[in-house]
């Protein structure tokens, strides 16, 4: 396997990440048989990913999805 073609390193689990190919904001929660498994930040069913397809959210998305996060939280839809 050439070094342009190594898998990336997974992230910890929690961080908030974007799935390219679904255009989807989710976080890592593991890794199983060279499959990522991301779930939405605001809860709900994970989804598989293969990490090339996955790239750590920009610093916008992630305070977007913060604020999703704390607005869902202050109608009582997430803890």
């Amino acid at each position: 396997m050439c070094a342009d073609h190594m898998p990336a390193p997974a992230p910890a689990i929690g961080t908030l990440v974007r799935d390219v190919r679904r255009d989807r904001l989710g976080e890592f929660r593991g890794e199983c048989c060279g499959r990522w498994f991301l779930r939405p930040e605001r809860g709900g069913r994970e989804w598989e990913a293969a990490p090339e397809d996955v790239q750590l959210a920009d610093p916008a998305q992630r305070l977007r999805a913060g604020t999703a996060r704390a607005n869902a939280r202050s109608r009582g839809e997430v803890l």
